[in-house]
This record gives structure tokens, sequence and C-alpha cells, in this order.
């Protein structure tokens, strides 16, 4: 009789995919779908019963973590995860953490619990409640980081190179001229804007001609870039642009320019991140790295179900790919008055 490790070697792909394939065709390409479906009938493989009256004892549901609800970059990730955990059997169960540790902890117990088959974290690395088993656990955990990667946790990830992504956004900055560039970042402790840091730090001091970049640390949300930026270009030294960690906080940076009295670009230009369905919209339109935001939610759910069902072994995180796109918010740099 043929077993799925039969199948899988026929058809070259893993386990997990041909009991995707049986199980929520819709969810795998066509290529691949074809290329299962003939080894099964080559092999006259039938999936075993048993095998699958135990995987109905799951839960399925999916635990998902967010920091911010209300982040329209989130918004999108979550119905792309909604999407997919719908199409493979499974319903999503949403934790708004708000960005506190005590709220991260009572939705990993939920995971330690039992209330969900897995967990996806949309933030930096994981709740502290389960730091300690996912590095003493031999086998990766049912737990996928959807924003973040961390080699040092034994956790796939779902990410973007946001060190490559701003080195791209300086890079930019600097072939129009520009050689003082404030940087709106988030939190200190935000492991995430660490690599975004990373990347323009590293990318500024590559030029041959001197480029200072002014880093300050707050909150995510509009109001703290609309605060920061007032004190910025309220100094004498004003930067020529703003790069913004989040197209939210470039939208409170445009807002803080325009009640000072200021043009942008034509006095400051200004960068954004994500690439929400507002940044096209704004006036100027704004210039932004593009994540491929629903298709982020996507790819996590269906690593998760890799780890749910197949071979954990062959298993890696996930680079999806960025693009800066270019709008009309930034521009040769400006020359400061006298």
């Amino acid at each position: 009789m043929a077993t799925i490790q039969d199948v899988a070697a026929l058809a070259g792909v893993s386990t997990a995919t041909v009991s995707r394939t049986l199980s929520a065709p819709d969810i795998v390409s066509e290529t691949t779908r074809k290329r299962v479906q003939a080894a099964v009938a080559k092999l006259n493989y039938t999936p075993n019963a048993a095998a699958k009256i135990l995987r109905t004892t799951r839960t399925r549901k999916i635990l998902v973590m967010v920091p911010d609800i209300s982040n329209p970059f989130y918004s999108v990730v979550i119905r792309g995860i909604e999407e997919s955990a719908h199409q493979a059997g499974y319903s999503v169960l949403l934790g708004d953490t708000q960005y506190d540790k005590a709220r991260e902890n009572q939705y990993a117990e939920m995971f330690q619990r039992k209330e969900a088959d897995g967990l996806i974290v949309l933030a930096s690395g994981v709740p502290e409640a389960l730091r300690y088993t996912v590095k003493r656990s031999p086998d990766r955990l049912a737990i996928v980081n959807g924003h973040d990667y961390d080699p040092d946790l034994n956790v796939l990830s779902v990410y973007i190179d946001n060190a490559a992504a701003s080195r791209d956004v300086i890079t930019h900055l600097y072939g129009l001229g520009h050689r003082h560039v404030a940087i709106l970042a988030g939190p200190d402790n935000h492991t995430l804007d660490g690599a975004r840091l990373k990347g323009a730090l590293d990318c500024a001091t590559s030029f041959p001609e001197p480029m200072a970049l002014h880093v300050t640390a707050g909150g995510l949300r509009a109001e703290s870039g609309f605060r920061r930026t007032l004190d910025l270009l309220g100094a004498s030294d004003r930067p020529t642009a703003i790069y913004c960690f989040n197209d939210e906080l470039a939208m409170g940076a445009l807002s803080a320019m325009r009640r000072l009295g200021l043009r942008c670009p034509a006095d400051v230009s200004l960068v954004g991140f994500d690439d929400t369905r507002y940044a096209r919209m704004m006036d100027p339109p704004l210039t932004t790295v593009r994540q491929p935001m629903k298709n982020l939610g996507k790819t996590t759910v269906n690593l998760l179900l890799e780890v749910l069902d197949g071979d954990k072994a062959d298993l890696g995180s996930i680079k999806l790919l960025h693009r800066l796109i270019l709008r009309e918010s930034t521009a040769p740099a400006a020359t400061p008055a006298p």
C-alpha cells in the first residue's frame, strides 16, 4: 500500500504539501496540485482514515497576537491570515496586546493550554512566557513570527529584509542631495526598528560625502510623528528630509510641516514605511517602502500549517520582497535659508 511519503517523493514535494493538496487544494499552486494529484493517481494512494480522525481532534483554531489592531499595516496582514486560515478550515482568534507584556503573556498561556493549535505573533520576538520553552524545545513549536526575524530563537518567521529596505531609503535620499536626515523610529526596545536603524546607519557611513542621521525614538502613531517633527523642524539646523518607520508617523510629520508653514517636498522631503492604503492619498503622495502585507499574512498561515502537518526538519523562515515606491513627497534637497 502506498504511503503519503511515497506520494511526496514521486511528486517532489513535502508530505505537508501532499496533505494540504488533499484537504485544501485551493491554497496550493496549480502546478504543484497537478503534480501531487498525478502521483496519487499513479500510486493509487488512499489517505489513512485513522490519521485523519486523529487530526480532527485539533481545535482548528489559530491564535494571532497583534500589538496594535488599529494600525492599518496590521489590518491588511490580518486579512491575509483570515483568508488563508479560512481556506484551510481554521478559525482565527485575535488578541490585541497593545504592546503590553502582561497581555502578551496571557495569550501565550492560552496557546500553552492548547486552546489553539498554532500561534502567529505579529510583533518582535515571542512573549516572555514562551521564550524558555521555545529555546529548550528540541522540535519547532507551532509558532510563527509574522513580522520579525530573530536567528537566535527556535521560531520560524515570515519577514522582509528591513535593513536592506532602510538602505534603499537612505541611498535614495543621498542621491537627491540630502545630507541631514531625521529618522522617526519606534520604541527603543522594538527589535524590528533595530534592523531598520542599523541598515540606515550602515548605509549613511558608506558614502563619499558625510551624511548626518538624527534619530528619535517614540510611539508609532501619528500623534508621535507630529510632536517629534515639530521639535525637529523648529530647530535652527533642521533636517532636509525625514524618514519615518511607518506611514502613520509620516502622516503626523506632514501635519507638523504644515503647522510650521513648510512645504513637502520643497522644504523637507518625507519617506514612510509599509505603503498602507493611505500613503498614495496623502498630499503629496508618500514615498514609502512597500511591504507585501496581505501576502505576509497568507504566507505566515501556510508556514504554520507546514509546522502542524509536515516534516519540521525541512522548514525554514521565509523572506519576502520589499520595494521602495517613489512618489511626490521626495525631491532634491532644499538649499538652507541664509
